[in-house]
Order: structure tokens, then C-alpha cells, then sequence
């Protein structure tokens, strides 16, 4: 896009540059640059323009535009490929079809909104435009089907390193893939694989976060970065503080396995000590959570002294 391009150039001029510059670079003409600077300027870029001078790029926006977040991203794979939408129904839906169609590893699915947005149990996520992060990512990894939800806790570490390095909040992970901070949720992640029975063709890792999502437009039992910190929180940072850490941790466990998440996880764990009651189709117990397994599996101890692994369910902790 052209678009892109004048943002670039204008990112690598910090002082006025000239329409002629500008436009004899690029190949169009004045009036066509005008226009172009003013669709930017109605995204909300800060260009100001001053005769004789010039442009120049006084501020960019909120906005997780794929040219913001490429640049300095600084990484090996993630985010080399970004589809983004100021609206869609599911970004997991868009990511699916692109992993079908054989979109690279780490290409990225974001959107500003999502109609249909959607986490685990097929629950809905509320998805106020501007205001989070809703990202979906294509992974392709040289595992097994049954070892995918390892995939879950890998994003939920490398969030709660991002949070915590970019904001400072103490953040924590409620198995499987709930980030709370005050035991309120902040954020949740979504798994879903596209396999055979022993061969994993690409994984698609949902994340929706509440950003700077006001206490009014919370769920009861949610909370947002933005409440926590008591201001606004910069996406565009937090997404690419997201996107690397995901990226390094994915690359150790590709090279060594999953041990150094689990680690990391134990670390960081809401639920093991807790006692909880776990809810699953026709399996309800109660016990205490006591470890998870090389696999991802929370390990129960019942009250009648069995311990139980659980891969997927809904649990609750009891107070």
C-alpha cells in the first residue's frame, strides 16, 4: 500500500521532508500524495504539513496497523506475514482458513473488533473495538496431536512475561488458559489444531486480552491492564512484547521440549495448592491440584486418594 510506504519514509525522517522528496521517491504525484497523507491523517496519524517545509509524522495512533507492529518487532518468524482487520467476525476463524490454504508459521491474524469472538466451550468473548488485543497465530510444530496443549501454557507464560515486563503487574495462570491478576480474569486463550491421528499439520493459538477496557464494560469476575495499572496501557508495545516472547519460548521448546514451561508454569500457577472441583462433560470431582504432567494434564488428588489427570474441563477454585 501506498500508504505504507509514505508512513515508512516518514518514520525515517524525524525532522520536515519535502512533498517533492516525498513524491519523486515514491513515483506518484503531488496531489496524489496529498490525498494519501490525508486517508492517513483520517486513521488517525498526526502528519502536519507546513509550506515550504514540508511533512511531517507528529504521533501515530492506538492502532495495531501490521506496519506498526513489524516495525522493531525484531523477530525471526512471528509476525512476518499479518492480516489486519479494523472488524471481522473470528480472527480464529480467518487463521484457520489461511493455515488450510498453507500460510506460513507465525503468520498473525488481528483485529481491532470481533462480532463473533469466541474462547473455550464455544463461550463468547466480548470484544470492544480499540480497546484489546484479539490475535490469532498459526504454529506449525513438530509434535503430536496430544502434546498441542502444551501450546496453551507456552502462550500463557509468554503473556504473563510480556505483562509483567512492559506493565509490572503481578500476574498469574488458572489451568488452562485464564490469565488473572487479583484473581479477576484479564485474558484467556484459545487452542484449536488442524491434525491427523499421530500428525500435526498447524495449531492456531487464540488470545484475547483486556486492555484498556473500562470497569463499566467488564463482566462481572473480569478485569483489564488498564484498571490494574490505574492507566492506559500501549497495545502496540504489548503485542510486540507478546509476539517475541511467544516466539523465543516456542523456539526452546521446539529444541528442548516442553520442560521449561512446565517450570515456568509452576512458577506462575493460580491453581496447583488450590483445591478445585472440575466440571467436564460426565466427569465431576473435587480434589486438590497438585502438579501438571509432561503432557499439559492438571493432576488431581481426590479426596479419595486417586489421583486423577485432567486434559480439559472447566474447574473452579474453592475459596
Amino acid at each position: 500500500m501506498l500508504e505504507e510506504k509514505i508512513l515508512e519514509f516518514l518514520k525515517r525522517k524525524p525532522n520536515y521532508v519535502s512533498g517533492d522528496q516525498i513524491s519523486h521517491s515514491l513515483g506518484v504525484s503531488r496531489q496524489a500524495l496529498w490525498k494519501h497523507i490525508q486517508e492517513l491523517r483520517d486513521t488517525g496519524y498526526h502528519i502536519v504539513a507546513v509550506p515550504h517545509l514540508g511533512y511531517k509524522l507528529v504521533s501515530s495512533p492506538d492502532r495495531l496497523f501490521p506496519l506498526e507492529i513489524s516495525q522493531h518487532l525484531n523477530s525471526k518468524f512471528m509476525g512476518k506475514k499479518i492480516y489486519y482487520f479494523d472488524a471481522v467476525s473470528s480472527t480464529m476463524d480467518i487463521a484457520t482458513g489461511l493455515g488450510i490454504k498453507g500460510s506460513p508459521e507465525g503468520t498473525i491474524v488481528v483485529a481491532e473488533t470481533q462480532t463473533k469472538g469466541r474462547g473455550r466451550m464455544a463461550r463468547c468473548w466480548f470484544s470492544p473495538k480499540y480497546k484489546g488485543i484479539y490475535l490469532s497465530i498459526i504454529l506449525r510444530p513438530d509434535i503430536l496431536p496430544n502434546s498441542t496443549p502444551l501450546l496453551t501454557l507456552l502462550c500463557a507464560v509468554s503473556i504473563l512475561e510480556a505483562i509483567k515486563s512492559q506493565i509490572g503487574l503481578d500476574t498469574k495462570i488458572k489451568w488452562p488458559n485464564d490469565l488473572l491478576i487479583h484473581n479477576k480474569k484479564v485474558g484467556g486463550i484459545l487452542t484449536e489444531l488442524n491434525a491427523e491421528m499421530d500428525i500435526t499439520h498447524f495449531v492456531v493459538i487464540g488470545i484475547g486480552l483486556n486492555v484498556n477496557n473500562d470497569k463499566k464494560s467488564l463482566v462481572e469476575g473480569a478485569t483489564s491492564l488498564k484498571e490494574e495499572a490505574k492507566e492506559e496501557v500501549g497495545r502496540l508495545s504489548l503485542i510486540q512484547d507478546i509476539l517475541r516472547s511467544i516466539e523465543t519460548n516456542y523456539i526452546i521448546f521446539q529444541q528442548k521440549g516442553g520442560q521449561h514451561i512446565i517450570e515456568k508454569w509452576r512458577l506462575n500457577s493460580a491453581t496447583l495448592g488450590k483445591r478445585i472441583k472440575v466440571n467436564y462433560q460426565k466427569t465431576h470431582l473435587e480434589g486438590q491440584a497438585i502438579d501438571i504432567d509432561t503432557d499439559g494434564g492438571l493432576l488431581v488428588r481426590c479426596d479419595s486418594g486417586l489421583i486423577e489427570k485432567i486434559m480439559a474441563a472447566d474447574i473452579v477454585h474453592c475459596r
